[in-house]
């Protein structure tokens, strides 16, 4: 038997959702389930074949009949796609059917009154969302975004999962151009907004920080001040938008004046983070099961955002340190050497960076650190200039050594040239395995080093490499085991 298939939506509501027009079919019938995907329908779903840049989901209306779909959407100049088939599936022309599909997801997520929590910002978004949702799952059961599932179309399918056992929804929202957090705020109709933090990423497609700013501040701006605002008191990119905000908000971040905040921070080589946190009046120590300044920060994000919620201290608490880090976002492996290897090397972009050097700096002391630094994607006009300053970065932070790849390596060995970091000990190497072997002839207990790069760079292949070389620290009487996070 297959999985019972949600939602479940009549042809009439799908019409007065989407504005459509019948071509086929009446307003009785009924759907089981949305599908976008031609490999994955089963009878009785609604199809929505989505247009893109390189493909047309309407080719696969013939092919979604056959395998027994009980409608299909089609786009208006599209209906030639639909052959002369005499199946009896409901057909539904629609002016754009991505835009339908959103449609259609805000139909349904009004049919439930469950607090939904929407979550944006140049950075921290993943980490920020698993922790509400390891905060919340303590005494709810949650609906969250998986994966990559943040965008136009990753959101309304997210949506659809929603049924009426859950309790709270956690939201992701993602953007590579203009308008797309507006539109993902108008489906989702969130309660509580979250942006962690404002920085320039996505550069090519916004252009400007002022841009990318504005794209984030949609999600305010769309809540048009209903509900509860989650603002970040450390970062002056998102004074502008806590000005405009006239709505009810909650504040979090070291700033001694956020309602959430952190005191007595301490990182471990443990790969773990105790700090005390409060919430107004209230406070509890932590223990963090990741590291970084800039990860105790996603986690007063998620505090704040769970409270807003009407999660308690003892929930926060205790989802917090229940929490385990997303794979390739700043996991610690100690190697078989002594020495410890930071996996970073989900994404990249000139904040996270920042963050990343500034970890590394702190966790190694007065060892040596050596960082392996991917390009940064997507920053249009101004990457060199910015791939410059992470070379900066790099130098400031103390990095002994650096391996770069990507076709801006050179930016970054020239600004790290221009802080003092020598020459020779700048590498550029695009194969994991050359940076293994130098690593395991060269690398030394209590030495650290970073591997970070935009996801298209596949810098985990490079802490892969890495590994398979020199191994895993084994807890002595236990072989085969690797500490937390592997």
């Amino acid at each position: 038997m297959r999985e019972k298939q949600t939602p479940v939506l009549m042809a009439e509501d799908v019409l007065a959702a989407t504005g459509g027009r019948f071509l086929r079919g009446g307003p009785a019938a009924v759907f089981h389930g949305i599908t976008t995907d031609s490999r994955t329908m089963v009878p009785g779903n609604l199809f929505i074949p989505l247009v893109g840049e390189t493909f047309d989901g309407h080719d696969f209306i013939g092919e979604a009949l056959r395998a027994g779909v009980s409608g299909v959407l089609v786009q208006k100049g599209r209906e030639e796609k639909l052959g002369t088939s005499s199946h009896e599936a409901v057909v539904i022309a629609v002016g754009d059917t991505l835009r339908a599909l959103g449609d259609i997801a805000h139909f349904w997520r009004q049919l439930f009154p469950v607090p939904v929590i929407a979550v944006t910002g140049s950075s921290g978004k993943t980490t920020t969302k698993e922790m509400i949702g390891r905060i919340l799952s303590v005494c709810r059961r949650v609906l969250k975004s998986e994966g990559n599932f943040n965008n136009l179309v990753g959101l309304p399918l997210t949506l659809f999962r929603m049924n009426g056992s859950h309790e709270a929804a956690i939201l992701e929202m993602g953007t590579n151009r203009r308008g797309e957090i507006g539109r993902l705020t108008e489906i989702a109709l969130p309660d509580v907004g979250v942006i962690t933090n404002i920085g320039p990423a996505h550069l090519e497609g916004f252009g400007s920080l002022e841009t990318v700013r504005e794209e984030k501040g949609d999600l305010f701006r769309v809540m048009a001040n209903r509900g509860i605002a989650v603002i970040n008191c450390d970062d002056e990119n998102l004074d502008v938008l806590a000005r405009r905000w006239d709505g009810e908000r909650i504040t979090f971040g070291f700033d001694r004046r956020a309602f959430v905040r952190a005191e007595r921070l301490i990182a471990k080589e443990t790969g773990r983070t105790s700090f005390t946190l409060k919430i107004g009046e209230l406070d509890r120590d932590v223990s963090l099961a990741t590291v970084g300044e800039h990860n105790v920060r996603n986690a007063l994000a998620a505090a704040a955002a769970s409270w807003a919620a009407g999660a308690d201290m003892e929930a926060v608490g205790t989802g917090l340190e229940a929490f385990a880090p997303v794979t390739g976002r700043m996991i610690i492996h100690r190697l078989r050497n002594g020495a410890f290897l930071i996996d970073d090397s989900y994404n990249a972009n000139p904040a996270s960076v920042k963050e990343a050097l500034k970890t590394l700096k702190d966790l190694k002391g007065t060892h040596r650190g050596i960082a392996v630094l991917g390009d940064m994607l997507e920053l249009g006009d101004r990457a060199a200039e910015l791939h410059e300053e992470t070379g900066r970065m790099a130098a400031d932070a103390g990095v002994d050594v650096l391996f770069l790849r990507g076709a801006f390596s050179r930016q970054v060995a020239y600004g790290a040239m221009e802080r003092g970091l020598p020459e020779g000990r700048i590498f550029f190497s695009g194969e994991p395995e050359e940076i293994a072997a130098y690593l395991k002839t060269h690398l030394g207990e209590g030495e650290w080093v970073l591997v970070k790069g935009s996801r298209r760079m596949k810098m985990e292949e490079v802490g892969g490499a890495v590994i398979r070389s020199i191994g895993l620290y084994e807890e002595p009487g236990e072989a085969g085991s690797a500490i937390a996070g592997d």
